[in-house]
């Protein structure tokens, strides 16, 4: 009887045995360690270099996947530093960060594998007075920042104005700090993330065995995570572009009633402040012939074609989820009776998939969010 196929067998069955011997040996020496350490594995604090020394490469591969430090605390501190008491002025204004009132969210380091990666995210809101230099009246009003997060650049971050008063020349401060003061809190948010990447990179990069850090790796390891979060984005599903492709649209028209004059109904669509009350959300607005304008978090865009304050408008609109590139008109006809406003409503290039879902959000989220956050209401016929 030939032996050969059967002596093969026990020499593999021996190695694997010795494979599966040693792979459980290792796992039951990192249970014992962690078991040695318990605060290690849970703290904040990254290990000592002289500590991580005295370990062999595989356990420092372990001990990379751990670290973490919260940086929640120190970023509190530094943004009130920051923004609070900045000043904004030019010849004409003068404007003034006075206080941050809210201050949401966190911030961390992690060093994962070698990788040195911030996760921070951030919703402000604040105050703030101004006025202009050739009179004594101050303003005042509120700020918010919804997306300081290491998903955007700091001159990607909206910052959004609003005026506690309704008054020609409050609109005047609140749109000079709209525009000079987003670029100039930008750029102090530009500095929160330098000086972020700055005084945590330091202790959550861990050395080498030589005891030496790769600070070089810094950097670069920080922009390709960002750059793998924007993959994550990119990547998800997108619906496909129609651009080019004959679109079957429909004509929307309504009558709705308010009670108030047609100035303050027109106004309610064209003043930022107005607008940002009864949406909820950031504004971007240029009331011109030509302006843009982009509301509801940028689902709701386009340009204004023709103003006549208090009686008629014109746009160009869209919703986000429409057609690539394709947008209706809308006219808004205001007339004014004893006691109410009659708005007539007319849109035209109403794409055929979308017509009841933008029939049903004029009246959601703008006529009765304009009835309950003004009191202007009446029935809708």
């Amino acid at each position: 009887m030939n032996i050969f196929p059967f002596q093969l067998i026990c020499f593999f069955l021996s190695a694997f045995s010795n494979v599966v011997f040693w792979k459980l040996k290792s796992l039951e020496i990192i249970w014992n360690f962690s078991a040695s350490f318990p605060n290690l594995f849970k703290s904040n604090l990254a290990p000592t270099p002289s500590f991580l020394n005295s370990c062999s490469p595989s356990m420092l591969a372990v001990l990379e996947i751990e670290v973490e430090k919260n940086a929640t605390g120190w970023s509190k501190d530094k943004l009130k530093e920051l923004l609070v008491g900045m000043v904004i002025e030019d010849e004409e204004y003068f404007g003034e960060l006075t206080e941050l009132t809210s201050i949401d969210g966190e911030a961390t380091a992690n060093n994962r594998k070698a990788k040195l990666i911030f996760f921070y995210e951030w919703v402000l809101k604040g105050e703030w007075s101004g006025k202009l230099k050739s009179g004594d009246k101050k303003h005042k009003g509120k700020f918010n920042i919804p997306n300081l997060s290491e998903e955007n650049d700091a001159d990607e971050v909206d910052v959004d104005f609003s005026c506690n008063t309704q008054t020609d020349e409050s609109y005047k401060v609140k749109e000079f700090l709209r525009k000079k003061g987003t670029k100039e809190i930008q750029n102090k948010l530009a500095k929160y993330i330098a000086d972020l990447t700055q005084e945590y990179g330091k202790g959550v990069i861990l050395p080498t065995k030589n005891g030496q850090s790769d600070a070089k790796k810094l950097t670069n390891s920080t922009n390709k995570a960002r750059e793998e979060l924007n993959k994550l984005v990119v990547s998800s599903p997108k619906k496909e572009s129609k651009v080019g492709v004959k679109i079957h649209t429909k004509k929307l028209t309504g009558k709705h009633e308010f009670m108030c004059s047609a100035q303050d109904l027109y106004r309610c669509l064209t003043d930022i402040g107005m607008v940002q009350a009864f949406t909820g959300g950031p504004v971007e607005m240029e009331v011109e012939k030509g302006g843009r304008f982009s509301l509801m978090h940028g689902n709701v865009t386009g340009e204004f074609v023709d103003l006549v304050p208090g009686k008629k408008m014109v746009q160009r609109w869209r919703v986000k989820s429409w057609p690539d590139a394709h947008y209706s008109e809308v006219t808004f006809d205001f007339e004014e009776k004893e006691g109410v406003t009659e708005l007539f409503l007319t849109q035209t290039g109403v794409p055929d998939s979308e017509f009841e879902r933008t029939k049903e959000g004029w009246v959601i989220n703008y006529w009765n969010r304009i009835k309950q956050t003004f009191g202007y209401g009446a029935n809708i016929f």
